[in-house]
């Protein structure tokens, strides 16, 4: 008996490793697909002005929280029936109705820096490139209007000013991610 547990027990163990030390997904290409045959995980945007987060997939779940404005971004990380479970750029946490979510990218700068000192940008460039001109200086947290990115690049707009900002300074777009 013991000896059909431990057998069990080590081959739980060997089962768990190779899952932990498998590679992560390529979120840019091959990711897997939820029910609705989109790719999961997926970054969206909020439809409505008003839109509330429910700890659980019906309107029966308590509220867990509010936002109050259209065009934050989302990741959707799972899918049930009509709902979708979001996480937000603060790694926020919850269930809202797909008719409240929008297929438009949008994206944060840098929410990582937010709070972390007054000369902290993230630089809104004329071309996709290091060395090209400075457009904008955007604060951490403003967010952004995506139009498409290149693997390391995202051309964006945010309060009438339109560039470049390197994809690895946003929360919204996957590292490598490319789309029109």
């Amino acid at each position: 008996m013991r000896r059909a547990i431990l057998s069990s027990f080590i081959a739980l163990s060997f089962g768990l490793v190779a899952s932990l030390s498998a590679p992560a997904p390529s979120y840019a290409q091959g990711a897997a697909k939820g029910p609705s045959g989109l790719p999961l995980p997926r970054f969206v945007s909020l439809k409505s002005r008003k839109v509330n987060i429910r700890i659980g997939p019906s309107t029966d779940y308590a509220v867990s929280w509010m936002y109050m404005k259209s065009g934050t971004p989302m990741e959707i990380i799972q899918e049930y029936e009509n709902w979708r479970r979001v996480r937000d750029a603060e790694g926020t946490e919850g269930w809202v109705n797909q008719a409240l979510l929008s297929g438009d990218r949008t994206a944060v700068a840098a929410p990582w820096m937010r709070g972390k000192g007054k000369d902290i940008y993230v630089n809104m460039r004329r071309d996709p490139q290091a060395t090209a001109t400075i457009l904008a200086k955007l604060e951490p947290g403003v967010v952004l209007q995506i139009k498409e990115c290149n693997g390391d690049w995202c051309r964006a707009e945010t309060n009438g000013a339109e560039g470049w900002i390197a994809q690895a300074e946003i929360w919204g777009a996957y590292p490598g991610e490319a789309f029109k």
